[in-house]
């Protein structure tokens, strides 16, 4: 069963706006199924992992393009690099936009490209994994999260959020019949196996698998590269080196701290957090729903459920990552979402409970008086079933309304 996704009306207006469109995300998010399902009937489709389109791709780009009509997908193209050059060539002949599709599951080599032959020809976007607004039919409208007040609540019923905060939000995993545990654990193989390995020479995969695990007990938190590398034995820089890895193939955000002086903003310590919660309850080995759900990282896996679901709408949307951030000040004061909407700030809390009390914002009032801002509504996200106000500016709201 197709599942509409949101990102297919951003697909569509990237294609009026530029003669490229690139399309990147995670493995399995789903990208292929979208631009099949959204574009098929008026695309060709060729990938580089079929063998014979790949040699021909490799050792004759011209006789390649010359045995696919256009308008093209061209899927997987970061493993031949050959191609770029051309696809300006062939766009450059035409005015005529959206007639080259690309898509691709490695940021880094695939912006190595594009920054080198297609700047200026080419709108990027990053395809999440499934968002709830999808999951409960919702994706006719792809907007970024701001937060406003909820005058009409979504109706949905019988919603286990937990079941779903555990499954992931991978779309073969809709399908009941397909094992959580054995789908996870192929996904971590294949991804050591080609990605990573495509992307750095990791000497001992097992390492890696230890920083991952630990990166996931860690999502949600302040990242600390020296407290990861002492737990698996490793430098700091080699941490470093290898979380721009989970960044470059999508596996992780990393939040920025906000700071009204721009320069601090760059010597703040960033949290860290999974694209996936399933993948993070995988990795930790929470194993059901009901263990997560009662066990100690309930809160932090909420909170990267809750995050994943605000970056995945700005995604969706092709909207500017760098507008969500967190607060953290000298006190250590803590807000766990800020949205920036130009010179408003709107600050997000995150919490388990059905019901929350104004202890819930106190820190809220951290964000008055900066200078050249103001403080927008804001929300707390928890388990509530109906948005109510907590203060007179700021509404709890569930989860499904973000």
């Amino acid at each position: 069963m197709y599942i509409r996704r949101e990102i297919e009306a951003t697909i569509d207006a990237m294609l009026t706006q530029g003669k490229v469109v690139l399309v990147t995300g995670a493995r399995q998010v789903g990208k292929t199924t979208v631009l099949k399902e959204h574009l098929g009937d008026t695309f060709s489709y060729v990938s580089m992992e079929n063998p014979r389109d790949y040699l021909l791709a490799k050792q004759d780009a011209v006789l390649f393009f010359d045995s696919h009509d256009l308008p093209l997908i061209i899927d997987e193209v970061q493993r031949v690099p050959e191609l770029f050059s051309p696809v300006k060539w062939i766009v450059d002949q035409s005015d005529q936009r959206g007639r080259i599709v690309l898509t691709g599951s490695q940021t880094y080599h695939l912006m190595k490209g594009v920054s080198e032959s297609l700047a200026g020809r080419i709108r990027i976007l990053e395809m999440p994994s499934l968002s709830l607004r999808e999951f409960i039919g919702a994706a006719d409208n792809p907007h970024s999260y701001v937060p406003a007040q909820i005058a009409k609540p979504k109706r949905v019923e019988d919603l286990d959020i937990w079941s779903i905060i555990h499954r992931g939000s991978m779309p073969e995993l809709l399908d009941n019949s397909v094992d959580w545990d054995s789908f996870y654990s192929d996904y971590v193989s294949s991804y050591l196996e080609r990605d990573v390995r495509d992307l750095i020479n990791v000497k001992d995969e097992a390492k890696f698998y230890s920083f991952m695990v630990a990166c996931a007990a860690r999502s949600g938190q302040l990242f600390n590269a020296t407290d990861i590398g002492n737990a698996i034995d490793v430098d700091h820089k080699t941490v470093k080196a290898w979380l721009s890895v989970l960044q470059a193939s999508n596996i992780v955000r990393v939040i920025q701290p906000f700071w009204s002086n721009v320069d601090k903003r760059l010597t703040k310590t960033p949290k860290i957090f999974f694209m996936d919660t399933g993948l993070v309850c995988h990795l930790t080995r929470w194993t059901t729903p009901d263990q997560l759900r009662n066990g100690a990282v309930a809160g932090h896996v909420f909170e990267t459920f809750v995050v994943s679901e605000v970056l995945k709408s700005y995604m969706n949307a092709g909207a500017n990552l760098r507008d969500v951030w967190f607060y953290r000040d000298a006190k250590k004061r803590e807000i766990d979402l800020v949205i920036q909407e130009g010179h408003v700030l709107h600050p997000v809390e995150v919490k388990t409970a059905a019901t929350v009390g104004g202890d819930a914002v106190k820190n809220f009032s951290c964000l008055e008086g900066l200078s050249d801002y103001e403080v927008g509504l804001g929300h707390v996200v928890c388990q509530t079933d109906e948005p109510y106000f907590v203060t007179r500016d700021v509404q709890a709201v569930p989860v499904w309304e973000i």
